[in-house]
């Protein structure tokens, strides 16, 4: 799978040094992946949970951090929508939150 937005990755550890081994786990399994569809993922990640709107939510060290992702299962494409702290995450709606907007050329 190709992951998107790895910067809001490296931003978000920097604030949270404590997860940053996680995501770098995170970011490297996801990239040998290669996901056709939402049983894919949770399969290999089985506290992962799939949402509308092609959607994964995956825990970051336990129950700490929440990480939401939009995948192109047909493109092999994973788009991180969301990453926060559990409080911030009960914050958003889930199948809908894009935290992580593209920068404008």
């Amino acid at each position: 799978m190709n992951v998107y937005n790895l910067s809001s990755l490296t931003a978000f550890y920097n604030k949270h040094p404590d997860c940053k081994q996680t995501l770098h786990k995170w970011y490297h399994d996801v990239l040998t992946q290669q996901w056709r569809k939402p049983s894919d993922v949770t399969r290999d990640y089985n506290t992962a949970r799939a949402i509308k709107n092609n959607r994964v939510i995956f825990k970051i060290d336990e129950n700490d951090y929440r990480l939401i992702a939009e995948i192109n299962y047909q493109k092999g494409w994973v788009f991180i929508k969301f990453i926060g702290t559990h409080p911030e995450y009960d914050a958003v709606a889930a199948e809908t939150v894009n935290q992580f907007k593209p920068r404008k050329q």
